[in-house]
């Protein structure tokens, strides 16, 4: 009988029932983790664990960037940031530069809270639709 850490279930769990949406949250969620951690390995002088991290971060903003619908105007915009970020990325990761980490983690942080606040106000519509 395998046991499974119950953690591991729920957050296979999350990722199965969540909604288009909240993926991309959590995609974004997990971008600025793994800059973060690049930052502290880099820091910690932790070359590997350091590539290993900004290489997940720079998977999760090609995602981003390769599932953009270019129908709407916007993904133009989105698609120039998340290059420009991914650029930053490549670079911070071959200098092992954490100032670079920290020029793109607000533009991260911000992409997130624009996209949590549109997903609100989302909400808010649909219940006034309805």
């Amino acid at each position: 009988m395998v046991v499974k850490n119950p953690y591991t279930q729920y957050q296979q769990d999350s990722i199965m029932t969540a909604t288009p949406e909240e993926l991309t949250l959590m995609l974004y969620n997990g971008a600025i983790k793994f800059v973060k951690q690049g930052k502290l390995f880099i820091e910690q002088k932790d070359i590997q664990n350091a590539h290993n991290s900004i290489v997940r971060a720079q998977d999760i903003i090609s995602e981003l960037n390769i599932t953009l619908n270019m129908d709407y105007e916007i993904s133009k915009d989105l698609r120039s940031l998340y290059t420009f970020i991914l650029d930053k990325l490549m670079e911070a990761n071959i200098k092992k530069d954490s100032k670079i980490l920290d020029e793109i983690l607000p533009i991260v942080e911000d992409l997130r809270d624009t996209w949590k606040e549109a997903m609100k106000l989302a909400k808010q519509n649909k219940k006034a639709i309805k």
